[in-house]
């Protein structure tokens, strides 16, 4: 049985690697997956919220299934950590002041920063001596090593301050780490778990866990969808920004398509429901967005690997510091103690282990709230690794909603004749050109054809009166006559599509059609330049020459024109020779193209499902404008990463240098390692607000 929690109280990512080991060694546990980044576990086998959090009371994590509400959150000041914290500030206050009167050998000294000790830390020794017992080293046992040992040396003063400045940095880490997760969090409470159906002509406000498939949804103006749909009837501008990232209203009307968290603005609408509430496109998005977050980009594995043997060096260093000065050259046992204790401190690695998945769980929550799909670390990475991006032409950098331009006969069949005969053939197509040539002849008496064939990349053929006609694009090597060939010409050389109509292999007539170039595409292929993109190209199934006028205006470097779809792929791997690739398409025709680019990026996901399955990143918006900002983001985001595992890495080597003179003590060892993690989180946290 496989069942899906949520965590409270999760924010350290060590912690929760132990509590996903004590989970999985709960009896009828199979097998455990642990999200730190969404706070989310998953088990499958036989067990309880109370099993659960009885695994997390190491840390007080609270366990709720994942359909469960959360609690109202608690107040800062009735958080019992930060409760305990400032009731042992007055303790630890003034046993430095009876210390700095009557010296640290006095007894009231000594009980208050015991008392400080026992009230702010008691939590934090009490487990880190679970751990001990059991040979576990996290920071927790680190800490309580660190504070045992100052008692023991008689640094009472030393001990209190660093349980203070612990208990500080947990709770500022816990803040931070919400923060983070707020993001999609936002996005899970933005549907309404309530709608109004209308049932035997009666309105019934209902759960949307019990509505069905196939029934009306009554939305009135200022309401919020509760579940996808399709408008039955009436008409209404929607806001849809929670979906695309647009904040323009769209209209939309009978046989419109409406997404569940979008906001009704103005007329009444009646949706027929198309989706359970598990399958909506919103509930798509937060599942993709929290599996995105869990899975470690490379960056954080190579962290990860490189902490797994930190830790233990660490370790060893302070037990040789401790040791080998009063063993082999006299020195007093005492201080060296002190200073191996304040090494083991320094040397927790905290503020590495979270320097990656913080920076990554907010980029991605940011991308997602406008409308950017990001389905992994590893994608973010590479979004911002990129050299070139590859454009598929129709439908990306164009409308892909093209119009018949000009139809020209070679044979006895009139213009109108040639337009209704193609027709007929194409009414059986899904392909754009076909949908423009069915449009333009939708006056024209109708044909009947039958007998329908397609040519993947080349063409369509069908029977009309027992005769087979064919629709295609030229061939380069098929025989025209030099009147064919030229008004070909002419046609492409305005950046139209021309496709032939005729029999066997007599070209009776040829169709021209013109695809409108999206207004943001010139400016967008100008913006992904700015972003750092050396090389753009243009695959497209077209003619050259109607290629090329289409990529000269868009200031397209390169164009690779007349593809088949299993040609695309290989232009992709010959680029990807030369550096990261980025392949943008329709995430349907296109998909191996995008499967095999460094970066798959997919137009208009929202409502289509293979864009989002197929894609490594899905632009919810039918809109380019997204693309460049989104690889400034991932560019970004590894700025801070480096900026994370330097600062965590340079300040404890600078703070283990104070060893060498002897001036790194207790308190200033944990204030350094507060001190990087916090930085580290609040570095990372900038990305929330990157515009």
């Amino acid at each position: 049985m496989r069942q899906h929690y949520r965590l409270d109280g999760l924010s350290c990512a060590n912690c929760a690697a132990k509590f996903e080991k004590n989970v999985r060694d709960l009896p009828n546990v199979e097998e455990v997956q642990l999200n730190f980044g969404a706070a989310k576990l998953m088990v499958v086998g036989e067990t309880s919220v109370e099993e659960l959090e009885k695994a997390g009371a190491f840390d007080h994590i609270k366990v709720r299934r994942e359909n469960e509400k959360a609690a109202p959150p608690v107040s800062f000041w009735k958080n019992k950590e930060v409760q305990s914290m400032a009731a042992s500030l007055p303790f630890l206050m003034g046993g430095w002041f009876v210390l700095l009167q009557y010296g640290e050998e006095h007894l009231g000294a000594i009980i208050l920063f015991a008392l400080s000790i026992a009230i702010g830390g008691h939590r934090l020794i009490k487990t880190g001596l679970q751990n001990l017992v059991r040979f576990e080293f996290d920071m927790k046992t680190l800490m309580t090593i660190a504070i045992i040992g100052a008692a023991f040396i008689g640094e009472w003063g030393e001990g209190a301050v660093v349980v203070f400045l612990f208990a500080i940095s947990e709770v500022l880490e816990r803040y931070s780490m919400d923060r983070a997760r707020n993001s999609i969090q936002s996005l899970m409470e933005i549907a309404p778990q309530q709608a109004t159906i209308v049932r035997n002509g009666t309105e019934e406000i209902v759960p949307v866990e019990q509505t069905r498939i196939g029934e009306v949804m009554l939305i009135r103006p200022g309401q919020k969808i509760p579940l996808d749909g399709e408008v039955k009837s009436g008409s209404s501008y929607v806001n849809q920004a929670a979906i695309t990232g647009e904040s323009v209203a769209v209209l939309k009307a009978q046989g419109d398509e409406v997404f569940a968290g979008t906001l009704n603005e103005e007329g009444a609408l009646e949706v027929t429901i198309t989706k359970w509430v598990e399958d909506t496109t919103l509930s798509k998005i937060i599942h993709l967005v929290e599996e995105a977050q869990a899975e470690k980009a490379p960056s954080q594995a190579f962290v990860d690997r490189f902490a797994k043997y930190y830790t233990p060096a660490i370790m060893i260093i302070a037990l040789l510091v401790a040791i080998i000065p009063p063993l082999f050259f006299g020195s007093n046992w005492s201080e060296w103690i002190y200073r191996g204790l304040a090494v083991l401190v320094v040397g927790c690695p905290c503020a590495l282990v979270i320097s990656t998945p913080v920076a990554i769980v907010t980029a991605i929550g940011n991308a997602a709230k406008r409308g950017v799909l990001i389905k992994g670390g590893i994608h973010l990475e590479n979004a911002g690794r990129i050299t070139a991006v590859a454009f598929d032409k129709t439908g990306t950098l164009t409308k892909g909603k093209p119009t018949v331009t000009l139809v020209e006969t070679f044979s006895d069949l009139s213009e109108e004749e040639i337009l209704s005969h193609a027709a007929a053939i194409e009414r059986y197509s899904q392909h754009p050109l076909a949908r423009a040539i069915v449009e333009a002849a939708a006056k024209l008496p109708r044909i009947e054809a039958d007998q329908f064939q397609s040519h993947t990349g080349k063409g369509v053929q069908a029977s009309i009166d027992g005769k087979v006609y064919w629709v295609g694009r030229v061939e380069e090597n098929q025989e025209l006559t030099a009147e064919v060939r030229t008004t070909i010409n002419r046609q492409r050389e305005k950046g139209q599509t021309v496709m032939l109509f005729g029999q066997g292999e007599t070209v009776l007539g040829s169709i021209a059609a013109a695809d409108t170039i999206r207004p943001e595409s010139e400016s967008i292929v100008q913006k992904l330049y700015q972003a750092g993109v050396k090389t753009t190209v243009m695959l497209t199934g077209d003619h050259r020459l109607s290629a090329e006028s289409i990529a000269a205006k868009l200031g397209i470097k390169r164009v690779e024109a007349e593809l088949l779809p299993e040609d695309k792929l290989r232009k992709i791997q010959l680029l990807q020779s030369e550096g990261k690739v980025a392949m943008i398409g329709d995430g349907v025709n296109d998909a191996p193209a995008l499967a095999i680019a460094d970066v798959g990026i997919a137009m208009g996901g929202a409502g289509t499902d293979a864009a989002l399955e197929t894609a490594d990143i899905a632009l919810m918006a039918d809109d380019l404008h997204q693309l460049p900002a989104t690889i400034r983001l991932s560019k970004k985001t590894l700025t801070i990463i480096k900026q994370n595992v330097a600062f965590a890495l340079g300040l404890k080597v600078a703070a283990l240098l104070l060893i060498i003179p002897g001036w790194l003590t207790l308190w200033l060892a944990i204030f350094a390692d507060m001190g990087a993690t916090l930085i580290v989180v609040l570095n990372s946290l900038r990305l929330l607000k990157w515009k």
